[in-house]
């Protein structure tokens, strides 16, 4: 029983992710164009994330290991 359970839940959650162009709702226009563009952004380009909210990895990799400095304010705590 738990078997026919979890296969269809499975299946259930296969069919989620549709793979077809998303078009909006009959009768439905797109949202209108932001402020101060000049051209309503097509579907793809809303789904598309830009670079600001996706950014690269930054490059500044630790490439060898340095001695800590001392640090003169790292005292113990006073009891």
């Amino acid at each position: 029983m738990k078997r026919f359970a979890t296969l269809g839940l499975v299946l259930a959650l296969s069919a989620c992710g549709a793979a077809r162009d998303l078009k909006p709702a009959a009768g439905k226009p797109l949202p209108v164009a932001p402020y101060g563009a000049t051209a309503t952004p097509t579907p793809n380009q809303l789904l598309s994330a830009s670079i600001q909210a996706r950014p690269a990895r930054s490059d500044d990799l630790l490439t060898s290991s340095e001695e800590r400095q001392g640090n003169e304010f790292d005292l113990p705590p006073a009891n």
